[in-house]
């Protein structure tokens, strides 16, 4: 996994971790690694975010709740969005990829893993439920563009699996 440089202050990580992706709310942004910079300066805050894919619906929604949290504590926030370098699931925390299990969404594997799991060559992705790898893809496209919707073949629930872009 490799990890994108992050320059966030560290007085505003609490208030930042406040904030939940909106399609998926037991991540906070910080788990998701979309956060790229903020900094303070003259009480004035300034958050880079990137988005997880190009047009991503959430992008205004969070960057909605960043300026939120920061007027809750008296500050003013101003969110840019930038788009390079672009985001990638490798920029998901451990502890985000763990809530994302424990929340019934299947972590992304790495890019050779997640291209065999997805056309159906490999049964690779762990059911979150039981923890078998006997599931198989039931469509690319799980409830946003950025999920896939398999089916364990042992529990026979269906779930969600986060794919790795």
């Amino acid at each position: 996994m490799t990890e994108q440089k992050q320059h966030i202050k560290e007085s505003l990580i609490p208030i930042l971790g406040k904030v939940s992706d909106p399609e998926i709310p037991v991540l906070t942004i910080l788990d998701m690694g979309v956060v790229r910079e903020a900094s303070e300066e003259n009480g004035i805050v300034k958050i880079k975010i990137t988005p997880t894919y190009s047009g991503c619906p959430a992008m205004d929604v969070i960057g909605d709740d960043i300026v939120k949290a920061f007027s809750e504590v008296g500050k003013i926030a101003i969110v840019e969005l930038i788009l390079s370098p672009a985001w990638t699931t490798d920029w998901i925390t451990p502890k985000g990829r763990k809530s994302l299990e424990e929340y019934g969404i299947a972590a992304p594997l790495n890019e050779t893993a997640d291209k065999e799991a997805l056309l159906g060559n490999k049964k690779i992705v762990k059911c979150p439920q039981c923890g078998s790898l006997n599931t198989m893809v039931v469509s690319q496209f799980g409830s946003t563009a950025c999920k896939a919707l398999f089916k364990c073949e042992d529990c026979q629930e269906p779930f969600e699996y986060f794919k790795c872009l």
